[in-house]
């Protein structure tokens, strides 16, 4: 088995709304599993208790945490990165974002490196990053 890395998101109280949202972006198969699904009696029933939506070549997961921490829930507290020279498919989450009223933190462009990047805050303060590699640009290790 290859290493892969999965976004796994704490949402207070908004999992469905925001992994139903991330499907629209993103395409894939979302499946979502409550806390009485698997016989939980001391969290809200139709909560989140795991989702799952996997898309091509990546997976988000997702799952309602109850209660907000200590340090409060805050933005910044993830930030997930596409790294990619897929143009097309990149541009389009990007895009998919923008349209469904996430902020636009950078506007996707061409940077001082050479590749595109763009940077998006959705709802729930998830911060989402996308560096398109440029024709003959940055090779990892470089």
């Amino acid at each position: 088995m290859s290493t892969s890395l999965v976004v796994y998101i704490s949402f207070s109280g908004a999992a469905r709304e925001a992994m139903t949202f991330y499907q629209t972006v993103f395409g894939g198969e979302l499946a979502i599993h409550t806390f009485a699904d698997f016989g939980v009696s001391d969290a809200p029933a139709e909560g989140v208790m795991h989702s799952e939506l996997r898309a091509d070549g990546f997976t988000v997961m997702g799952a309602d945490a109850f209660g907000e921490p200590a340090a409060g829930w805050g933005k910044g507290r993830v930030q997930a990165a596409f790294m990619s020279d897929e143009t097309d498919r990149v541009r389009g989450f990007y895009d998919r974002f923008v349209e469904r009223g996430a902020e636009v933190v950078t506007p996707l462009e061409k940077q001082v490196w050479g590749d595109l990047y763009g940077e998006v805050t959705d709802p729930w303060g998830v911060a989402w990053m996308f560096n398109i590699a440029a024709p003959g640009g940055w090779a990892e290790g470089d």
